[in-house]
């Protein structure tokens, strides 16, 4: 087991000269790898300063690139120093009721729509034929 670094001293590595992520609980100094990383040094050092375990995981990396992280672990983060996660609760929603007034109206609507629809189509031909004639 390594040393156990704060947010704040991680956060400090957040540049092309000396970049730290904090992946799984645990931190890696990926400085040399940053021109080999297949998707640039940009992205790693966007994901400095936080836990990074999100976006390493969404990108699904293969085990040969998790193999590769032990030459760069460092330590572990202490999770004390993280800001508390609010677990988000959406707002509750009115329970809807559909009256039968509105089943009724839909129903008329399909029944009308198409009826103006070719309405209008024989009417504008009828209109077209008088203009020519």
């Amino acid at each position: 087991m390594g040393k156990v670094y704060t947010l704040s001293e991680v956060s400090e590595h957040n540049t092309n000269k000396d970049c730290w992520l904090i992946i799984n609980g645990k931190v890696y100094d990926v400085t040399k790898f940053l021109e080999d990383h297949p998707g640039g040094d940009d992205v790693l050092i966007s994901s400095t300063g936080k836990d990074a375990t999100d976006d390493f995981e969404d990108v699904g990396h293969s085990t040969t690139a998790r193999a590769m992280m032990d030459e760069y672990y460092v330590g572990d983060i202490d999770t004390s120093t993280f800001p508390k996660k609010v677990k988000y609760t959406p707002p509750k929603q009115p329970y809807y009721n559909q009256d039968k007034t509105t089943d009724f109206v839909i129903r008329i609507l399909q029944f009308l729509v198409p009826l103006v629809i070719l309405g209008l189509a024989v009417g504008v031909r009828i209109y077209t034929k008088s203009e020519t004639a």
